[in-house]
């Protein structure tokens, strides 16, 4: 079936037909009606390749990269995002970059190539300034040509729109609320350090403690991972001396291993180890013991992302952002140190 037919059933110009279907212009609504009422009826399907040539603005799909959709952190911010764009009629193209920096670069360039009408990125940025280079190169090009970009996190040198968890403040109100149930002896599990988010809620927690005059003890690298964290977690209970009376990790997931490291190794929790994350995925409210952390509206910060992006560039260059408080939420797996 092809658009000329549908222009005569509706009894409109092909041009007018075109542009009542793909929205490049303004048509009235009669016309539209018309338009799109004899496409149903005959079955037309508007060919999305010869829509895309035409324009960004033409294009319905929206690129969604983050660094690993199997993580329930993503997973919540992109149905957040895949909900928005149905209410809005887009396509969402999915890629997980399993936090590979020049991955992510390549599916920035592929979104491109597709000229899609808006890249979100949803996973930590990089401080690596070979990262920031190749990522501004293929950037560029792309919001001169009218795409749109928009992030979750923190990204140091890319100057678009953000959505910005509060990372470093959310983790410093979850030093102070361990503080306050009797802790002084505390130890941390992290990812790789070049992620920005890393870097935040590791140096909040430590802000978080120094205000109490307490410092952070042990810090161990893993991968952001629920296997990264049983990793970290054994290799910090096989370590020579005290062990801290509390543990937190920077992300739920890998909480969720340290837990069943701790398990393994008999250490009851929180009888004689706290244990804390951050970002409240809905596993960890089933969890025994359910674990304390800082909850970020996971869904919520996906709808904005997607809203940023699609809504009217500011002009003179500046780059909006939205901030979003996390709230501390302690459960059965925080209490007071053993002995008090």
């Amino acid at each position: 079936m092809t658009l000329a037919a549908v222009a005569r059933e509706a009894g409109v110009s092909p041009a007018t037909a075109s542009r009542a279907l793909n929205g490049t212009t303004r048509v009235r609504d009669e016309l539209r009606g018309r338009v799109r009422a004899a496409a149903d009826l005959l079955g037309y399907i508007p060919n999305a390749h010869a829509q895309a040539l035409a324009g960004i603005e033409g294009n319905r799909t929206v690129g969604l990269i983050c660094h690993d959709v199997g993580d329930p952190y993503f997973a919540g911010i992109a149905g957040g995002v895949m909900r928005a764009a149905a209410e809005r009629d887009l396509l969402v193209m999915l890629a997980s970059t399993f936090r590979e920096p020049a991955r992510e670069v390549a599916y920035v360039s592929m979104l491109r190539a597709q000229r899609a009408r808006a890249i979100l990125l949803i996973g930590s940025g990089f401080q690596d300034r070979a990262w920031e280079r190749a990522m501004d190169a293929e950037l560029g090009p792309y919001l001169r040509a009218g795409g749109r970009v928009a992030v979750v996190s923190r990204h140091r040198s890319l100057r678009v729109d953000a959505v910005l968890p509060e990372n470093r403040a959310g983790a410093a109100k979850l030093a102070k609320a361990l503080v306050t149930l009797g802790h002084r002896e505390f130890a941390a599990l992290t990812g790789p350090p070049e992620l920005t988010t890393v870097a935040d809620r590791l140096a909040g927690f430590r802000e978080g403690l120094a205000e109490a005059g307490i410092g952070l003890g042990r810090v161990v690298r893993g991968a952001f991972t629920r296997e990264g964290g049983h990793d970290a977690a054994r290799r910090l209970l096989a370590a020579v001396g005290p062990r801290p009376t509390c543990l937190f990790a920077v992300t739920d997931v890998m909480a969720v291993g340290a837990l069943a490291a701790l398990r393994e190794a008999g250490v009851r929790v929180p009888e004689d180890m706290s244990l804390a994350g951050f970002d409240d995925i809905p596993l960890v409210r089933e969890l025994s013991p359910p674990l304390s952390t800082v909850a970020l509206p996971l869904a919520v910060m996906g709808e904005r992302v997607i809203a940023l992006a699609l809504r009217t560039p500011s002009g003179a260059g500046r780059s909006r952002v939205v901030r979003v408080d996390g709230e501390v939420v302690l459960r059965g797996s925080t209490g007071a140190p053993p002995g008090s």
